[in-house]
């Protein structure tokens, strides 16, 4: 992958031991820094599958990254490592580092605390330039980032937080009654009826998640437990 020219090669870094040094070594082994020491890093909401911003590292920030498990980037302006929010607040929890196929660029899924744009925008990827949609893959992950919030809100300013203070026995009712209005629209073949009926079933289902305090990750991995081999 092309490097811009003119950039510093960065300093080498101090504070890490050299048995510290060895151990991660071996992690990032085989990955392709450029001639100024840096390669890509995207980063990627793990719930939504929203790319959230794309920014550089050199082999001591990802260092820093394993050993903090919060990612920690090389800022070219500065000529120095950038612990991502550790000013702001706004950190980025690593789950997992992935190399690309030429090992020159990483994806770094993570759990953002807050916005990943300095402009305070959730995404730095926040202008269209050309076409429409082809977000809707991430909206269940937002939906659900956005009932996070709701639910601290007053039951008078949201239905999220009525239903959650009636209890989990009135989340369980609803999710009940959205089931059987979903199955019949399904059973009479009324598709735009099904379309309706599902919208509010799955809403009232991640309700239900947040009435039990299941991350909607949790959700997943048991979906995906049940498909492993099947890909």
């Amino acid at each position: 992958m092309a490097r811009r020219a003119g950039n510093r090669r960065p300093p080498r870094q101090k504070g890490t031991t050299e048995e510290g040094r060895k151990l991660n070594e071996a992690i990032f082994e085989g990955l392709r820094f450029g001639d100024d020491g840096l390669l890509p890093v995207v980063a990627q909401d793990a719930v939504t599958g929203e790319i959230l911003m794309l920014a550089w590292a050199d082999r001591e920030a990802l260092r820093e990254t394993e050993r903090l498990g919060e990612l920690v980037l090389y800022s070219r302006s500065r000529g120095e490592l950038w612990h991502k929010g550790k000013t702001s607040g706004n950190r980025m929890k690593v789950l997992a580092l992935r190399a690309d196929c030429d090992s020159d660029a990483v994806v770094a899924l993570v759990e953002p605390a807050g916005p990943a744009c300095h402009t305070g925008a959730r995404s730095c990827f926040f202008r269209n330039l050309l076409g429409e949609g082809g977000d809707e893959a991430s909206f269940p992950g937002r939906l659900w980032r956005y009932l996070l919030e709701r639910r601290h809100d007053g039951p008078d300013e949201s239905y999220t937080a009525s239903l959650l203070a009636r209890g989990k026995s009135r989340v369980g009712q609803k999710i009940g009654e959205e089931g059987v209005e979903t199955a019949i629209a399904v059973a009479t073949g009324d598709r735009e009826g099904t379309l309706y009926e599902a919208a509010d079933l799955v809403y009232h289902l991640l309700v239900g998640l947040l009435a039990l305090d299941i991350p909607l990750g949790d959700l997943w991995k048991e979906l995906a437990s049940r498909h492993k081999g099947k890909e």
